[in-house]
């Protein structure tokens, strides 16, 4: 945000492994050996005219759980002017990455995968975190002002766009990512901002 000086990050501390997977040749789609997580779209980089592919999954327990204390990823401000972080917050809740099916709300800070989209009004939206959640971000202070749930993982950067009614609208897309294991999809949402 140029006029008020402040950049939104989003660090992520969680340790990923990378495997090589043996290739038959260079060019031909290699089959998921192990089959991708339940769930979950294939874990494989493919790697096209390598010897091998990566089988990228996040350094876990045997149970799910990283082999690192939270938190895993957070929301910060950086102050463009003086080069210090100004505020840091956990993000996202560890809902939809429990090893057992109980739903969650702690907010441990989850990564990331998507940037934040910024606008005029003050406002950062974030798509990316691995709990299917859309979130508005207070500019100035990183508190969460709003949040809807997502019906599969929003692992990408939202845009914006005026609509023909005059008003500002968010799109996220929703289709999940492999290697982070959120759910899948294929989803289109269309949020309308408040007027000013």
């Amino acid at each position: 945000d140029p006029v008020r000086g402040i950049a939104f990050t989003t660090p992520a501390v969680l340790a990923f492994t990378s495997q090589l997977v043996p290739r038959r040749d260079d060019s031909s789609q290699l089959v998921q050996d192990e089959g991708p997580p339940s769930g979950s779209l294939p874990a494989l980089n493919e790697n096209f005219g390598a010897p091998f592919a990566s089988r990228m999954k996040p350094f876990t327990s045997p149970l799910g759980v990283p082999c690192q204390a939270p938190p895993w990823g957070t929301v910060a401000g950086v102050d463009l002017n003086e080069g210090r972080i100004v505020w840091r917050h956990r993000n996202g809740t560890v809902r939809d990455l429990s090893p057992l099916p109980l739903p969650l709300p702690l907010r441990l800070g989850v990564p990331s995968l998507g940037g934040p989209l910024m606008t005029a009004g003050g406002l950062a939206f974030l798509s990316g975190s691995m709990d299917d959640y859309v979130r508005a971000y207070d500019v100035n202070d990183g508190r969460v002002v709003w949040e809807s749930r997502l019906p599969a993982g929003g692992q990408a950067t939202p845009m914006t766009y005026l609509g023909a009614d005059g008003r500002q609208y968010l799109l996220v897309v929703a289709g999940g990512h492999g290697s982070t294991g959120t759910k899948p999809g294929d989803h289109v949402r269309a949020y309308a901002l408040e007027k000013r």
